[in-house]
């Protein structure tokens, strides 16, 4: 089940809830808090979220993802609050009969979530800034959601 946490993100529970017998592919993601954007120094991300809303968003693009691909299992997990660098933020499992279904899925789900759930990230530098960081949807900046939200 997808959901919302303020706890560190239990990743063996969701791969063993992945790993079923009808699933030959198991995609794990993991959204990790990076020390460095460029030359700013990053110490943590702090995430803020309309829990109620994104709790929704989350189950319902889980839900999506197992009626457009043959999934055995598809699960997002997010954390809310204070993720020090080298901490997960996000995780993402999908796994299905073949593993082209779950990296289609896990590719899928992670650019959705970051386009529509209602989550919100600072980042909190080592100078003492604090910054609200937005995805760029892909319309606004020519390139895929994959590749603009990563320079984030």
């Amino acid at each position: 089940m997808s959901r919302l946490t303020h706890d560190p993100i239990d990743v063996a529970a969701m791969l063993a809830a992945a790993s079923q017998p009808a699933a030959g592919g198991v995609v794990l993601f993991l959204g990790i808090t990076r020390q460095f954007t460029g030359a700013a120094e990053t110490i943590e991300l702090a995430y803020e979220a309309y829990e109620a809303m994104a709790e929704r968003k989350l189950e319902s693009l889980a839900a999506a993802a197992r009626q457009r691909w043959p999934l055995a299992h598809a699960e997002i997990v997010h954390r809310l609050g204070v993720v020090p660098v080298g901490e997960p933020s996000v995780a993402i499992v999908a796994s299905s009969p073949h593993r082209a279904d779950a990296f289609a899925a896990g590719q899928w789900l992670i650019d959705e979530l970051k386009a529509d759930a209602p989550i919100w990230k600072q980042e909190r530098y080592a100078d003492g800034r604090r910054e609200w960081v937005h995805p760029q949807p892909a319309s606004t900046t020519g390139e895929p959601a994959n590749q603009a939200n990563e320079r984030e």
